[in-house]
């Protein structure tokens, strides 16, 4: 009996060894390289407002022109996006991530020796924006959409809170900077924060939880890592086309459009300026600012975990009429010192500000299932094409009627529509991805 069983054992086939499963999973690892990366990205758009009065000192510019790289800078953030989404499909989301990081640098480091308007528009509106673009939230999203399958809410919002943050880091030293050593090492700064990310995302970002042998956080099974997609322009212009046809991407369009208009176009380009007129210190009006990226960090993660919840629409309305609100006090807070009203307006507002992205990003997934990055790509287009109309506008609005009382409660009123508009989208049952569009 004994000899038997001795044989048999020598017999059986030896065990597969059973891999270990880390305590902590990889796609953390990945999300915290990405938050890390958005925040060196986030660095140059913290500058924009700081920079209209040296430009002008300097050269002449007025704040239409310079407003006017800024809207340039802006629309080509978001038309890149859906761009960028699609290139990452077909090369990768490190080697993209790392050629974008390089171009920001290269476009901000050049505005040192620049000494006419146009070589504005091409370093600062160009190059900045083709980079930035391919840093926009569609990398959150493709990021999100790979290496999670549970608590994409709340990952939603802890990486668009990245920009915020190096907002809260950029904000207080680049006004210092260009408040005591001018606007060129300000810029030199942006550049250098760029490139010091590039290897940060070269050796620690991976492309899909495949490529180390896991599976998406939460999944069930391993999911094999998708064979790269071909025309990647090609491929983004077809979902747009179908995205079209549907009435829910032109309502998350049409109020994310409102909702940059209302925040990178408005407030981070034009609330340092407008605090100065009214004889408020430059870095008192920057560090206001920064406070705004604090609570944007807590609002943003918040909105994630609500978004896991409640319904995202509902989250939608509530953030645009809030937002609505708080800017038509804006004008009457507006002051030398720094008050308790406007440290409330600020922490309001800081809350509210992207808060708005977990709910819209959770819309897209829900209504366009796979393709849902980059149509989000497209809708964050809008946010920006948005951004870039009151960029520009607020500033030919200053130059008009030496005030930004206007474009303030203009701004209010058009937040009252996009709540009505988040409303009126139908929610779309779990089912068939609707958008299924092949290569």
């Amino acid at each position: 009996m004994t000899q038997t069983t001795e044989t048999s054992a020598r017999n059986a086939p030896p065990s597969t060894p059973k891999r270990r499963t880390p305590r902590i999973h990889r796609a953390w690892f990945v999300a915290a390289v990405t938050f890390v990366t958005i925040i060196g990205a986030a660095a140059f758009r913290s500058l924009p407002g700081l920079l209209f009065d040296p430009l002008n000192d300097e050269f002449g510019w007025s704040r239409g022109t310079v407003g006017l790289a800024v809207s340039v800078n802006l629309a080509l953030y978001g038309l890149t996006a859906p761009f960028a989404a699609a290139l990452m499909d077909r090369f990768g989301i490190r080697k993209v991530v790392a050629v974008a990081l390089i171009v920001i640098a290269c476009g901000s480091g050049l505005t040192v020796w620049m000494d006419s308007a146009w070589q504005l528009l091409l370093c600062w509106g160009l190059l900045v924006g083709l980079g930035s673009g391919s840093m926009a939230l569609a990398f959150a999203a493709t990021v999100t959409n790979r290496w999670f399958t549970e608590r994409r809410g709340l990952v939603t919002g802890l990486l668009t809170a990245a920009s915020a943050s190096g907002q809260l880091i950029f904000l207080p030293l680049l006004s210092w900077i260009v408040e005591t050593h001018k606007w060129r090492p300000a810029t030199v700064t942006v550049a250098l924060a760029a490139l010091v990310v590039v290897p940060f995302v070269w050796l620690l970002l991976r492309d899909h939880p495949a490529d180390v042998g896991l599976k998406p956080y939460g999944a069930k099974e391993f999911v094999p890592k998708p064979p790269p997609v071909p025309g990647a322009a090609r491929r983004a212009i077809t979902i747009l086309l179908k995205a079209v046809r549907t009435g829910p991407f032109w309502l998350l369009a049409g109020s994310f459009a409102i909702c940059g208009a209302s925040t990178n176009g408005l407030i981070q380009t034009h609330f340092v300026p407008a605090a100065h007129d009214h004889h408020m210190p430059v870095t008192a009006a920057a560090s206001l600012l920064a406070v705004i990226g604090i609570f944007d960090i807590i609002g943003t993660v918040a909105s994630g975990w609500l978004t896991d919840r409640f319904d995202a629409r509902r989250l939608l309305a509530v953030y645009y009429a809030l937002r609505g609100i708080s800017l038509l006090f804006l004008p009457i807070l507006l002051a030398p010192t720094v008050h308790p009203p406007m440290v409330f307006f600020i922490v309001f507002y800081g809350l509210d500000w992207v808060a708005t992205v977990p709910p819209t990003l959770a819309l897209c997934r829900e209504q366009y299932g796979d393709d849902s990055a980059i149509v989000f790509g497209w809708v964050l287009a809008s946010h920006q094409v948005g951004a870039a109309l009151v960029a520009f506008l607020g500033g030919v609005v200053r130059d008009s009627f030496g005030s930004y009382d206007v474009i303030w409660y203009a701004s209010g009123a058009l937040c009252a529509a996009a709540a009505l508009m988040v409303l009126v989208i139908r929610r779309r049952e779990p089912g068939p991805e609707p958008v299924a569009v092949a290569a």
